[in-house]
């Protein structure tokens, strides 16, 4: 059947990725896209700019396995991208990150089986991959919740979840360029932790693409990476500078946040030996061994592959140019610079 035909659910669809999604998948001719979240304001919002009868919108939480069944019913598709994101806040209430992201996941992704939706992709981060920090670690125990219950289920079941990991989305709700442009424009030092950090710069729509990739050739228990390009910190802050024309604008350093990394990791050397180059992604196989090794020590692949992890310090770097024509590819990057042109 045509995936436009089936019903879809977007957890978290009131955020940054979900609305991006949303749009999306209205764009493409979906009939039917269900929204669960808990910001009854926000969905209040959605609902008077968008006025579509493709969508309907559910409140609930995914911590309330009620609520997850409530929007499940009758779903076919379903990205799961409701979520605790935020470093500092879930280093402070670690709890939290574990009712939303680990048992809230167990939720959606149980929910999912019960009432046989064809596939389930759920959002991770590179954060996940060796992680130190709460959210990171919590979205690991996602992962692995995940894993476990596809193997569980065998390649012949009616539900296929997989997973799609991703690095920083650029311009997303509560990443440094919309914090970096409102402080250009208010005047205020704009504030780094340290400059030679790197980190991978994905925009909306690659991750919206991947997602698209993951329902359309995942099998159980795949996870699916895109390929990413990387800046320092440094170089980011004098792209924004230059396109702002503002070279001279101050910066602070206010060292690093609470369990930050130098660099983030999409996959490991380990990940990488039971991958599928697809071009633009990894796919990342599942394991699926039971807990029986015997027949692996003695019948198991005895060609050793050498990789290394794969990470935002050895992918390709984006120079202050290159940095600069990914950021004027963003429509939000845009209309910033023409209010900022408009006022000036």
């Amino acid at each position: 059947m045509e995936l436009t035909k089936l019903p879809v659910l977007i957890t978290g669809g009131t955020g940054s990725f979900g609305k991006t999604m949303l749009n999306d998948l209205l764009h493409k001719g979906y009939e039917e896209i269900r929204v669960l979240s808990r910001d009854e304001e926000k969905q209040d919002m959605l609902r008077n700019t968008l006025r579509s009868p493709n969508v309907r919108f559910f409140i609930g939480d995914i911590r309330d396995y009620d609520s997850v069944t409530r929007a499940m019913a009758g779903a076919k598709l379903v990205f799961h991208a409701a979520a605790l994101k935020q470093v500092p806040s879930c280093e402070f209430f670690p709890i939290e990150a574990v009712r939303t992201n680990i048992l809230g996941s167990e939720n959606v992704i149980r929910s999912a089986t019960v009432h046989g939706v064809h596939s389930v992709v759920c959002l991770s981060t590179d954060k996940a991959v060796l992680p130190v920090n709460s959210m990171g670690m919590s979205k690991a125990m996602m992962e692995k919740l995940v894993v476990a219950l596809a193997r569980s289920l065998g390649a012949d079941s009616a539900t296929t979840l997989s997973m799609v990991r991703y690095g920083n989305v650029m311009y997303s709700r509560g990443s440094v360029i919309p914090l970096f442009i409102r402080q250009i424009k208010t005047g205020a030092p704009i504030t780094v932790t340290e400059p030679r950090m790197t980190r991978f710069l994905m925009p909306l729509r690659d991750s919206v693409a991947l997602v698209h990739h993951a329902f359309e050739h995942a099998r159980q228990g795949d996870l699916f990476i895109r390929k990413a390009a990387a800046s320092t910190i440094q170089d980011l802050v004098t792209a924004l500078r230059e396109l702002f024309d503002v070279p001279d604008h101050p910066v602070e350093e206010i060292g690093w946040r609470h369990a930050e990394k130098l660099y983030e990791t999409l996959a490991t050397a380990q990940e990488l030996t039971q991958s599928e180059d697809m071009g633009a992604y990894y796919r990342i196989r599942m394991d699926d061994r039971d807990l029986n090794y015997k027949a692996y020590f003695s019948e198991g692949e005895h060609e050793t592959v050498h990789h290394e992890d794969y990470h935002s310090h050895n992918t390709e770097r984006l120079d202050v140019e290159g940095v600069k024509a990914l950021l004027l590819s963003l429509p939000e990057v845009q209309a910033e610079l023409t209010a900022w042109k408009a006022g000036a």
